[in-house]
């Protein structure tokens, strides 16, 4: 099967060449054929991969192939290689299947845009770009995946160029992802000057060998990947990008916070597990950047009136979720939540997407209300993932994963008190933004009329989602209720199991307090937005609580501080500067050139007799010379 492999990122590659080259040629059920089918079959080739991975799994615990060696200079070489272990297995299926439904749901939802063909080449490059990142053998070929999903949700996020916001949305992502890639490919010099390898295999071998655990440079490399991650997957201080990112079209948003883009990073610390076990402190670091970020994102998320803000925030908070359990060597907790995460995210950007689509393109919320009888498809699907984010108990997915990491941030060997405290309190939040959310959108008076309700193509991948949100969580159930663990027992063997203290209270205790604070939140949602709550209006009359709402609402004022901090000290320098020495130099080679210029152009006055006389001065001139030598 390992033959293969390189058909799975090279059909969307096909794809996105074609619709690139010929697309404005093609026909628009030629253009959706082409965009969505090349995924469709990259996904069906990635479920035959992991059938086979499943039932005979390889001796060396992976899947190989070199396609040819791309460069060798000095020491340094790479080769176009790819690797398929049970962990980049895990991403390459949710990369393709959910890319897949959400490329059929884009050929509905884009039909009446002008560059349709232009989206779908974007939309097939960007998932041949994340199944290189996660395919690749060595960092060299990761990080040309790394920068091609950098690069496509730029093209992604813009796409609707003339709006001045959306461009400037696509210029801050790709601005400020930019500082944790610097950070990143000065974490892979300094991996090859001490391994003298990019290989992964190679690197997670010799560095055990190589490198003291706690050292400084082991500590340095990794916190240096560790920004990387931070970049990509929109963790503080880098993760004000996100929410302006839903410049995008709804289809670009579902793929880039459920399969690509933002959960890169989660990816390429999980990959280099290995370097983050040599450095507690960056361990340390990671958690309690995954613990502070899913508070505060939470908090974002829960004042926020664009249906797309909510989510994104959202995804924001999940992913601090992902980092927390990374942090704590939680390892296949954190991918798991991942795997449930990205199912019903999908799902609710998707039916967000289909919302925003049949009220005339109206994203508030509270511009919405009453739609649970127009669109009861949308409805009860956008409910389903909504109760998976929330961690409904016993009936969802997002439950049973963000239950274990929970457990893991008390339990786990890199674990404490603290950071289980604020993951409950960021669960609490979350299960009282998703209650808001479907009641303000659903429920109440209808505000915006809505007009034609979306077709098959758009409510079945909802359907499709809604089923996994549910389903997906049953394959790792908590062991204290019954050992089903599917997920981790194949997941393990590419990354290493969490150590837990000694001497723990059970589990079901910790599992129970979850539970009930995730109730909690849904019960103290319905409490303040169901109907005209008096709390909900005493939070609208009271100035203090407004300064609190406004505060969050602009995401903590992190856009601002880094304008005050940054941005105005740089172009303040900028304009002492602009008059400097090179600046002269450059004015002086222009000014020179202009005044030859002048004095040429004398020559060229359009009279004949002129152009004549200068002919035969020439002439003679070339004759007296050949005279004189």
């Amino acid at each position: 099967m390992q033959q293969y492999l390189f058909l799975i990122p090279a059909l969307p590659l096909l794809g996105f060449l074609v619709l690139s080259m010929a697309g404005k040629h093609l026909s628009r059920n030629l253009i959706a054929g082409i965009g969505a089918g090349s995924i469709c079959a990259a996904a069906l080739v990635a479920l035959v991969l992991s059938a086979s991975f499943l039932q005979s799994p390889p001796e060396s615990g992976a899947y190989t192939q070199i396609l040819w060696n791309w460069f060798l200079t000095g020491h340094l070489s790479a080769d176009i290689s790819l690797r398929v272990d049970a962990l980049s297995l895990v991403f390459i299926c949710i990369i393709t299947f959910i890319g897949a439904l959400i490329h059929i749901y884009s050929a509905e939802f884009m039909r009446q845009d002008r560059d349709y063909a232009r989206f779908f080449a974007s939309m097939n490059l960007f998932v041949c770009a994340m199944l290189t990142l996660v395919m690749a053998d060595n960092l060299v070929l990761m990080y040309l995946g790394w920068e091609g999903v950098g690069l496509c949700s730029y093209l992604l996020i813009g796409f609707w160029y003339e709006t001045p916001g959306n461009y400037r949305a696509a210029n801050k992502a790709f601005v400020i992802t930019r500082i944790g890639d610097t950070a990143m490919i000065i974490g892979l010099f300094l991996l090859f000057k001490e391994l003298g390898t990019l290989y992964i295999p190679d690197i997670l071998t010799k560095a055990t060998e190589h490198f003291n655990s706690g050292s400084s440079t082991i500590t340095l490399i990794a916190l240096l990947l560790l920004s990387g991650g931070i970049g990509k997957s929109a963790q503080l201080p880098l993760q004000t990008w996100l929410p302006d990112a839903m410049a995008g079209p709804s289809p670009v948003s579902a793929l880039i916070h459920a399969a690509t883009m933002v959960t890169a990073g989660v990816y390429l610390i999980a990959r280099m597990h290995t370097l983050f076990e040599l450095s507690p402190t960056a361990m340390h670091i990671t958690a309690i950047i995954g613990a502070v970020t899913l508070f505060i994102a939470g908090c974002s998320a829960m004042v926020q009136t664009d249906i797309k803000r909510i989510l994104a925030y959202s995804t924001i908070s999940q992913i601090g979720y992902m980092f927390l359990a990374l942090g704590v060597g939680a390892w296949s907790a954190a991918i798991f939540h991942f795997f449930t995460h990205a199912f019903f995210k999908a799902l609710l950007f998707l039916a967000a997407g289909a919302v925003i689509e049949v009220l005339h393109h109206e994203h508030d919320i509270f511009k919405m209300g009453g739609l649970r009888k127009k669109m009861p498809v949308i409805y009860y699907t956008f409910t389903i993932g909504a109760a998976a984010l929330a961690a409904l108990p016993l009936v969802t997915a997002g439950f049973f994963s963000k239950d274990q990491i929970l457990w893991y941030a008390w339990s786990a060997d890199g674990g404490h008190p603290l950071l289980w405290a604020i993951g409950l309190a960021g669960a609490f939040i979350t299960a009282l933004y998703s209650t808001r959310l479907i009641l303000v959108v659903f429920f109440g008076e209808m505000k915006t009329t809505p007009g034609h309700l979306p077709g098959a193509a758009m409510t079945v991948p909802l359907v499709i989602l809604a089923f996994f949100s549910v389903a997906v969580g049953w394959i790792e159930w908590p062991h204290n209720l019954l050992h089903v663990s599917l997920f981790s027992e194949h997941v393990e063997h590419a990354l290493p199991a969490t150590t837990l203290k000694a001497g723990l209270p059970p589990e079901i205790v910790f599992q129970l307090i979850a539970v009930g604070v995730s109730l909690f939140g849904i019960y103290s949602g319905y409490v303040l937005y169901y109907g005209e709550s008096p709390l909900l209006m005493r939070w609208k009359q009271s100035q203090g609580l407004m300064d609190v709402r406004n505060f969050l609402f602009k995401g903590w004022k992190f856009d601002q501080l880094y304008d005050t901090l940054l941005v105005r000290p740089f172009l303040f320098i900028t304009r002492i500067n602009k008059a400097d020495v090179s600046d002269k130099l450059y004015t002086a080679i222009a000014d020179i050139n202009l005044h030859l210029n002048k004095l040429f152009s004398v020559s060229q006055n359009g009279s004949l007799r002129w152009y004549v006389t200068g002919v035969l001065v020439g002439i003679l001139f070339i004759i007296t010379l050949q005279l004189l030598l």
